[in-house]
């Protein structure tokens, strides 16, 4: 008897009738086993087999474009490597060997939450050692000291996510930080092909992730929603059609599903109808920022797009008039002049979109406005969640 999720069901109302788990559905969640991934997930343990005979393998980046998977299969890949035997008298068992070995330790770090040099020692150390490492009081290099003593007293394999993106660690960085750790091998993981930054194979080894195929993304978009929602709610050719518009884009399929089933819930249906479908294309904007790089913002920055994405027209005619409004609510603990720098920020950076706003009744130069490049539904619905 699951009294959590009970709870968890009852505290979501009526939508509990339809949605069942919001985790499910939700793109940022990464499942324990990422569908069609296998010949990806072969050319990735190719490249780890040195760790089966206790050795360290290679460096390496991969790359694909954005919803091809990569974070999830690595994700799941190293859940299950970090369960591996690590001490010397351990034996790992394959078809072609059977002795003793020592095998590294595996960690994961997502560059959004690491933007500097310090942050990427203290996540790397912090995800090795059982107790938390400090975040205050210590500087970059103590925290390098005692990752170096870490990573000597036992080799390290690191999944480095998100490298190369808007306010994360760029290659060169990445490469300039690590290299004084001779016990340590990064897989980097970015969007853009090894080119664009100036990846090459004397860096590491190259590995490519395609998008998913149609076909695959509609059999994605089927099991989530059979985990998440209640039965028969997402017809066949529903989940088609999702797939055919996300153009492999697993992140954009799936925040589709979010929002078309939240859609329907909203309106107290037992499934989803074709308008919902059509509501939830329309929540994701093309191109879509990702949501995981929106839920790594910091808490203000993140209050202030809460409020932003639950705006009427009129209060978001122009950036001026969506400053008023936001730092006008109990939720916000803001100074308009901290708001509106948040907003010509995060419109630099890409998550928002300034637009002149030709229909405002004003003379002289239209004003701007600034519109969400994210699921908005979607991001409101995980922020609540999260923030209840």
């Amino acid at each position: 008897m699951d009294i959590e999720s009970r709870i968890s069901r009852r505290r979501r109302g009526d939508a509990a009738e339809l949605i069942l788990d919001y985790g499910d559905l939700s793109p940022v969640t990464h499942v324990t086993e990422p569908a069609d991934r296998g010949p990806f997930l072969e050319r990735l343990l190719d490249h780890l087999d040195p760790v089966f005979d206790g050795d360290l393998p290679e460096n390496a980046y991969v790359w694909g474009p954005q919803g091809a998977g990569k974070s999830a299969v690595l994700s799941a890949l190293f859940a299950h490597l970090r369960d591996l035997p690590a001490h010397a008298d351990a034996v790992i068992h394959t078809t072609t060997r059977s002795r003793p070995v020592s095998t590294p330790s595996f960690v994961s770090l997502d560059l959004r939450e690491a933007a500097s040099e310090f942050g990427l020692y203290h996540g790397l150390l912090d995800g090795l050692v059982e107790d938390p490492v400090p975040e205050h009081g210590v500087g970059t290099e103590e925290v390098r000291r005692r990752l170096s003593d870490r990573v000597t007293d036992r080799p390290v394999v690191a999944v480095l996510d998100h490298v190369d993106e808007p306010a994360t660690l760029d290659r060169a960085t990445v490469l300039d930080a690590l290299e004084p750790f001779d016990g340590l091998r990064w897989i980097c993981v970015g969007r853009d092909p090894p080119d664009r930054h100036g990846w090459d194979e004397t860096d590491a080894t190259v590995l490519e992730v395609p998008a998913y195929r149609r076909q695959v993304l509609v059999d994605v978009v089927m099991d989530r929603a059979s985990a998440g929602l209640a039965t028969r709610v997402l017809a066949h050719d529903q989940a088609r059609e999702i797939a055919e518009w996300a153009d492999g884009n697993a992140h954009d399929a799936l925040a589709a599903l979010f929002a078309a089933a939240d859609a329907a819930a909203a309106a107290g249906r037992d499934r989803i109808e074709p308008a919902d479908v059509s509501a939830g294309i329309a929540d994701v904007p093309r191109p879509s920022v990702s949501l995981g790089r929106v839920l790594a913002l910091p808490t203000n920055r993140q209050s202030v797009l809460r409020e932003l994405v639950s705006l009427d027209t009129v209060d978001r005619a122009t950036v001026t008039d969506a400053t008023d409004a936001i730092a006008a609510s109990d939720r916000v603990d803001l100074s308009p002049g901290t708001v509106k720098r948040f907003l010509y920020e995060m419109a630099e950076a890409g998550i928002l979109a300034r637009e002149e706003n030709t229909d405002a009744d004003r003379q002289g130069r239209p004003p701007s406005r600034v519109e969400p490049r994210f699921p908005s539904t979607v991001f409101a619905r995980l922020y609540d969640l999260q923030n209840s």
